[in-house]
């Protein structure tokens, strides 16, 4: 993510210069594992094209990002999941780009819930 030419896209493509590390999760419990398949199965994602020099492209889906406490959600916050198009890349990971640190903005520990919800 600190790649000039990644963040320059990032910010053409998305409309913000995101933070220059992600925010990796994975899916805690099967249904969500199940829900994260099918967006990579049925949603184009929005391209990020490979650079010259052997680096892999990407799809981009964009979401809203909100921290769950205790089975209530707290603030939405904007940003995108990078899925890059790398043939062993865990299937289950996801990392998340936001203009922000998202840890320190939505006072995330680790193992902390969050939801995501995929827009157009």
């Amino acid at each position: 993510m600190t790649l000039d030419w990644v963040q320059a896209a990032l910010k053409k493509i998305l409309g913000f210069a995101p933070f220059p590390a992600t925010l990796n999760v994975r899916p805690k419990m099967e249904e969500d594992a199940r829900i994260w398949e099918a967006v990579q199965k049925n949603l184009p994602g929005i391209p990020l094209p490979a650079a010259a020099g052997g680096f892999c492209s990407a799809r981009l889906y964009r979401v809203a990002i909100q921290r769950t406490v205790n089975s209530e959600k707290g603030s939405m916050m904007n940003g995108a999941v990078l899925l890059p198009d790398v043939a062993d890349y865990p299937k289950d990971k996801i990392e998340i780009v936001a203009p922000v640190q998202l840890k320190s903005a939505l006072g995330l520990k680790d193992g902390d819930q969050l939801t995501l919800e995929f827009v157009n």
